[in-house]
């Protein structure tokens, strides 16, 4: 009776091992598909970010305009909604690894796909791509709903728009890739949070009103300050767009190292 397994000869001696097919990469990615949507939380998620955007925007519309703010492209305030937005898709990141540890469910996860930097690596593409996503049509619903309310306070170009949604996109998937490489580095719900809410949002906080050449210097290169010079493209960061994407991706791979560098080290 076939057990699934093919035989095969390994060598001139004629050695029989024992090769199991199975899914590879594509079944690992299938697998971590089915278990987001099947959850609750990533509807949540992606509802309230919706929901944010929508009043975020609409509000820093209607601010410019009152405020006399110089004329400023419309995608602006797509991209300054990021700082609430981006919490939303880290939450649904951290959901696919924490959700797991929590519940025991990861020594199913990698009883079914025993090479491990496999199913970190599922789970950070697929977070990428739904972050990635997410971020496009926020970006473009907050350009279309804060057009209205800047009344002659921001200008659309087809071209500035368009990098604009782009790179909130990318930003968004670089943010959930480190999300999973913290989560599986930390293996707690409250952990990650903490971790990310403090490298990402109250870290730069604190330097910049700590102040001084040294502290401002380090948050120039803090994921949420590069993004924002990454997102806006204005041409006034410290460093050209393509080096504050490079600043962002070291900062995705140094997660990602550290959560495989745990998850081949500790037993699940």
């Amino acid at each position: 009776m076939s057990t699934g397994s093919t035989d095969v000869s390994d060598g001139p001696r004629g050695r029989m091992v024992s090769g199991h097919a199975g899914g590879g990469f594509v079944g690992a990615f299938t697998s971590e598909w089915t278990k987001l949507w099947t959850v609750r939380t990533p509807y949540v998620c992606l509802l309230v970010g919706l929901v944010a955007t929508a009043v975020f925007t609409f509000y820093y519309g209607s601010i410019a305009r009152i405020n006399d703010k110089p004329i400023q492209p419309v995608g602006n305030a797509s991209v300054s909604s990021v700082v609430l937005t981006q919490f939303a898709l880290v939450i649904l990141a951290m959901t696919t690894v924490t959700s797991e540890y929590s519940t025991s469910s990861v020594r199913t996860s990698l009883l079914w796909v025993p090479v491990r930097a496999r199913v970190q690596l599922a789970k950070a593409l697929l977070s990428a791509l739904v972050g990635f996503v997410t971020a496009v049509v926020w970006a473009v619903l907050g350009i279309a709903l804060a057009w209205t309310p800047f009344q002659g306070h921001a200008d659309f170009e087809l071209s500035k728009a368009a990098y604009q949604t782009v790179a909130m996109g990318v930003y968004s998937a670089l943010i959930c890739v480190l999300t999973v490489g913290v989560s599986f580095a930390l293996r707690t719900a409250a952990g990650t949070v903490a971790m990310i809410f403090f490298v990402v949002s109250a870290l730069p906080s604190m330097l910049l009103g700590l102040g001084g050449p040294v502290l401002l210097a380090i948050n120039e290169y803090l994921p949420q300050t590069v993004g924002g010079y990454f997102m806006l493209g204005d041409g006034e960061a410290p460093f050209p767009d393509a080096v504050s994407l490079l600043i962002l991706l070291v900062w995705a791979a140094a997660a990602q190292m550290a959560g495989l560098l745990v998850l081949r080290r500790r037993d699940a």
